[in-house]
């Protein structure tokens, strides 16, 4: 494995740092967009609240691949040329988002009515209440389900090796066909994923604490 490591460390490297920046981006686009989809499931407004739940009914339900392979194949047939890297994202983004929208649905759920009601008594507009007060409580509540599907997205990246988005898995299969020494070579790619998924665990065990969550 060690042998392994000293011949093939530039072509993993890449591997690592895409997965870092593929894993980076849809993180913080799929919470963007998850948070926006979540307050949308609860609007007054049957149209949007409708069309939200359709978004996130339709894409937690399909294979994270057939989202990817869509923008990679199917796309560049009818508009425009995609990467692998950049498909990988965007399916990453969407299928974590629509997990991410009913965590935050479910959060805000879990806040008080009356909250919303001393709100507006106070001369806030509703966007606002729900801005300043109401998101951050249910973003609180919902932190450790948020942090298994950050988890869960650095883990589903490796859809990328499906694209040839030139991902650590993707690397990791080059090397393994390379050398056809398949047990060292996946162990040692397990191994790299680690590296970004336990400090990410670890950190949000660390936030969870800080926040006062796990207080009984």
């Amino acid at each position: 494995m060690i042998g392994l490591l000293q011949q093939y460390w530039p072509l993993l490297l890449e591997g690592f740092l895409n997965t870092l920046i593929a894993s980076v981006i849809a993180l913080f686009c799929s919470l963007i967009i998850g948070i926006i989809m979540g307050m949308l499931q609860l609007s007054s407004n049957k149209i949007v609240k409708g069309l939200a739940n359709i978004y996130v009914e339709f894409f937690r339900n399909i294979p994270l691949l057939i989202i990817v392979m869509f923008f990679y194949v199917v796309i560049p047939m009818y508009w425009m040329n995609i990467s692998g890297f950049v498909a990988g994202i965007i399916g990453l983004t969407i299928y974590t988002s629509s997990f991410i929208a009913d965590n935050v649905r479910a959060g805000i759920l879990t806040v008080p009515s009356g909250q919303m009601e001393a709100g507006l008594s106070q001369g806030m507009k509703k966007i606002q209440v729900m801005r300043y007060v109401i998101l951050p409580q249910a973003i609180r509540i919902v932190l450790p389900p948020l942090g298994n599907q950050f988890i869960n997205l650095v883990k589903n990246s490796s859809v990328l090796a499906m694209v040839a988005g030139l991902d650590l898995m993707y690397y990791g299969d080059f090397v393994a066909m390379e050398t056809f020494n398949t047990f060292d070579t996946y162990i040692l790619v397990g191994l790299i994923y680690l590296i970004i998924t336990l400090p990410l665990t670890y950190a949000t065990r660390k936030l969870e604490a800080k926040l006062g969550i796990n207080d009984n």
